[in-house]
C-alpha cells in the first residue's frame, strides 16, 4: 500500500518526519511525527479516583499504582530509593516493582502513582535526555532536565484529574554548582527544588519524612544515607500499608540509585540486601527504629 508521508523519499520505510530537520525535543518530534504515542493524548477514564496520587489505594480504575520514594542529599551526591510493592485497590499488585531509573550519566527519578502511566513517562524522558544530546552536542543542564519532565507532567493532566497521577522526584549532581538536587512535582506539572536536603512522595512519605528528619544529615556520607533511606522507606511500611518492608523470604529489597560527580549508578542487589538485612535485625531489639 502507498504510504503518502514517504512519497517525497522514494523506496524509504520510513515516514518523511524522520527526515526532516526538526528541534532536538524528542516530545515535539513526537507531537509532529506520531502524536498518538505521547502519554497525554490518550483518553482517560472519567470520574476521580480516590487515593491515586500517591498511594493508588481505593482507585476505581484498578490500575496499579506504585507508592513510596525518598531522595537524600549527602556529601558528594545524592541517593535516591524506592520500595518494590504496586497496589490495586487493597490488593498487592506487585511485589518487586521497579520504581527507580537513572535517566541519564547525572540524572535519576523515582516515580510513584499511576504505575503505567508513570514507567511510560520516565522511558520517553530518558529518550528526550538521550536525542537532545546528540542533536545538541551537550547534555541539557540539570535545571533543563527538571523542566523538561514538568512539561511531560503537564501533558498528562488530564489522567491526572480523572486520577491516574504520576508523581515522580527527580534527583541529580549539578556539575556547575558541583551538589547534588532534588527536584519535586505536583500533579499539574509544577516543579519545587527541596533544599531541606531529603524529600518523599508517595502514600508513605509522611512517614518517610518524618524518619529523615530526625535521622538524615546532608553532611553524612554515602553508606549513612543508605542506611538513612532504607530506615525511612521501612518507617514508611510499618504505617502505610501500600508500601513494603524488605522481604526477607523472597529477597527483595528497595532499589537504591547515587548521583556524584563519577556518575549515576544503580547499588548493587548484595550491598542493599546487606544494609537492609542489618535494619531488620536492629527493628528486632528496637522496633521503634
Amino acid at each position: 500500500m502507498d504510504n503518502p508521508s514517504a512519497r517525497s523519499y522514494p523506496g524509504a520505510a520510513l515516514p518523511s518526519a524522520f527526515f526532516t530537520p526538526g528541534v532536538s525535543s524528542f516530545s515535539e518530534f513526537l507531537q509532529a511525527a506520531a502524536p498518538e504515542l505521547l502519554p497525554g493524548r490518550r483518553h482517560a477514564p472519567g470520574g476521580a479516583l480516590h487515593g491515586s496520587h500517591g498511594g493508588g489505594r481505593g482507585s476505581e480504575a484498578h490500575a496499579p499504582h506504585g507508592t513510596t520514594i525518598v531522595a537524600l542529599v549527602y556529601d558528594g551526591g545524592v541517593l535516591i530509593a524506592g520500595d518494590r510493592r504496586a497496589t490495586m485497590g487493597n490488593v498487592i499488585a506487585q511485589r518487586d516493582m521497579e520504581k527507580v531509573f537513572l535517566t541519564d550519566e547525572y540524572s535519576a527519578v523515582g516515580i510513584a502513582g499511576a504505575a503505567g502511566l508513570a514507567v511510560e513517562m520516565v522511558r520517553l524522558f530518558t529518550v528526550e535526555l538521550r536525542h537532545y544530546e546528540k542533536l545538541e552536542g551537550v547534555p541539557l543542564s540539570l535545571d533543563g532536565k527538571a523542566n523538561k519532565l514538568a512539561t511531560m507532567l503537564r501533558g498528562n493532566l488530564d489522567a491526572a484529574m480523572a486520577g491516574l497521577a504520576v508523581l515522580p522526584l527527580f534527583v541529580g549532581y549539578d556539575l556547575d554548582e558541583r551538589r547534588g538536587r532534588i527536584v519535586s512535582y505536583d500533579v499539574t506539572g509544577g516543579r519545587y527544588d527541596e533544599h531541606g536536603g531529603y524529600h518523599a512522595v508517595g502514600s508513605g512519605s509522611v512517614f518517610a519524612k518524618g524518619a529523615l528528619k530526625k535521622r538524615h544529615e546532608v553532611s553524612a556520607d554515602r553508606d549513612t544515607a543508605v542506611r538513612n533511606a532504607v530506615e525511612a522507606l521501612y518507617d514508611a511500611a510499618d504505617d502505610d500499608s501500600a508500601t513494603s518492608g524488605p522481604d526477607l523470604t523472597r529477597r527483595i529489597y528497595p532499589i537504591v540509585a547515587t548521583v556524584e560527580e563519577s556518575g549515576s549508578v544503580r547499588l548493587g542487589a548484595d550491598e542493599v540486601a546487606e544494609v537492609a538485612e542489618a535494619v531488620v535485625r536492629g527493628r528486632h531489639e528496637r522496633p521503634g527504629g
